[in-house]
């Protein structure tokens, strides 16, 4: 006769894993145990406690109310990316009639102004463009080496910067411009070795990091092909 230890089957410990593991092994427990599910309760951190079916009813919910959120912020991006489109495709009518360079220059600050903006200006690195006197655009030129510092400062190894500038980076992209907020910067050229265009507001929080870059990547990659018409390249 075995010993009494030998005759009490062992206690099975259960834990979360195991709970989990044989509900997936027995999918129908639910059905077959409809009547059991009920009468469970659940914690509630408000309600003190409700149904499993309550409980269950409410996750539903708030997954479909995220769905919803989700989707109304896709429509959102949508309809603002539809808009960005319109306006680009807009802007580059505007400016392939231009007449010359700097008919070309004007069109583009009147169209940045239309958005409520400070203007919009182009500043050429020399060492790209053939824009030395005696060219009529000596102005458009800016040192890639004095441009240097700010690049790796402002923009590190992105095309893109936006927010503020300080008084010597002013002074070097916009010495003629006046209560400048923020900017916009986007390097022009496939590695950034043509210029740099720049959008300015006069509201310190229009231009912050992290906003989106679609428009301005899409300019800076539409430029160059504009600007050829009237500068020879080096």
């Amino acid at each position: 006769m075995n010993n009494l230890d030998d005759q009490i089957e062992p206690v099975i410990a259960l834990d979360d894993d195991s709970v989990m593991q044989y509900l997936l092994q027995n999918p129908d427990f639910f059905i077959r145990n409809a009547r059991s599910v009920e009468q469970m309760h659940v914690p509630h951190p408000v309600k003190g406690s409700i149904s499993l079916v309550e409980w269950q009813l409410g996750r539903q919910r708030h997954q479909i109310a995220q769905l919803e959120e989700e989707i109304t912020l896709l429509m959102e991006q949508a309809s603002i990316n539809e808009s960005l489109f319109g306006r680009m495709i807009e802007l580059q009518a505007t400016l392939a009639a231009a007449s010359s360079l700097q008919d070309m220059l004007n069109r583009l600050q009147r169209w940045a102004r239309s958005l409520g903006l400070a203007g919009a200006n182009v500043r050429l690195f020399s060492e790209g463009w053939r824009i030395g006197a005696p060219s009529d655009f000596t102005h458009l030129a800016v040192s890639r080496g004095a441009f240097e510092s700010m690049r790796i400062q402002r923009l590190g190894e992105t095309p893109h910067y936006l927010g503020g500038l300080n008084g010597p980076e002013l002074l070097l992209l916009l010495p003629q411009a006046k209560a400048v907020g923020s900017v916009a910067l986007s390097l022009m050229g496939e590695h950034g070795e043509l210029g740099v265009l720049i959008f300015s507001s006069r509201d310190p929080q229009h231009y912050q990091p992290g906003m989106g870059t679609v428009l301005l990547d899409q300019l800076a990659k539409m430029l160059p092909g504009l600007l050829e018409r009237w500068i020879e390249r080096v």
